[in-house]
């Protein structure tokens, strides 16, 4: 009984996290709305995964204790890109780098033995799962070292990084309810596969923006990267909501 207040803390967090992420989607980047929909996802998320995580490691499940601190790096890296002016970085920077190279290399770690073992799976997960996982950590540490060589990211790049991450944490979390538990839904939700989509909806979302604000036009059109990230031109810049 003594991890029932982690477990509401967990399951609570994990609903509004849900909920403010498609909101904050919903509202026009920048805006008032989507920073106060932001700010709620980037603490009930990384609630939620604190507290996924610690409930995890007291199980020995370790593919949970992965994810969890995959989606806190993610979170807490996709706001601090926010918050920081174009072209800064800081110590928190390296250190989510040593962080996601550890983690990166570590669940690759497990899925080299759950592909070498005779089941193809390591504490029930198959090798598959550990170097999905395993693959995102390396190339967002990729990333990390790539702003850091460059001295940080600006404009596109910057909308860019914040915005993946955000919605692969998003994504972290729908699956865990959406596609790893169907049965809490009713039937007829599963056989037209609304519970699949919505599961999955957070990586089409991300695909879509990503493609809009690095590959055309039109975004750049409609806002400039300092008004995408909650900056008016010509006003002293002030620390940025997340998104």
């Amino acid at each position: 009984m003594r991890s029932s207040p982690i477990l509401l803390l967990h399951i609570c967090s994990g609903g509004i996290g849900l909920l403010s992420g498609a909101v904050a989607m919903s509202f026009r980047k920048g805006s008032r709305g989507h920073g106060i929909a932001g700010n709620v996802f980037f603490v009930s998320m990384l609630s939620m995964s604190a507290a996924g995580t610690y409930m995890a490691f007291m199980k020995s499940q370790m593919n949970n204790v992965f994810g969890g601190v995959l989606t806190f790096y993610l979170v807490a890296t996709a706001w601090a890109t926010a918050r920081r002016r174009d072209g800064k970085t800081g110590i928190l920077d390296w250190v989510a780098l040593l962080v996601a190279l550890a983690l990166g290399t570590l669940v690759v770690t497990y899925g080299v033995e759950a592909a070498n073992s005779s089941t193809g799976a390591k504490d029930g997960i198959p090798a598959g799962i550990y170097f999905f996982l395993g693959s995102v950590a390396l190339l967002s540490a990729a990333g990390d070292v790539r702003m850091l060589w460059h001295g940080g990211v600006s404009g596109a790049q910057r909308i860019a990084r914040h915005l993946w991450r955000m919605c692969f944490a998003l994504f972290i979390a729908s699956s865990s309810l959406f596609l790893a538990r169907p049965q809490l839904f009713p039937a007829l939700l599963r056989k037209t596969g609304m519970v699949f989509l919505l599961g999955v909806l957070p990586l089409i979302l991300m695909i879509f923006w990503l493609v809009r604000v690095l590959f055309t036009n039109a975004f750049k059109r409609t806002l400039s990267p300092n008004r995408v990230l909650g900056n008016r031109p010509g006003v002293p810049r002030k620390a940025l909501p997340a998104s």
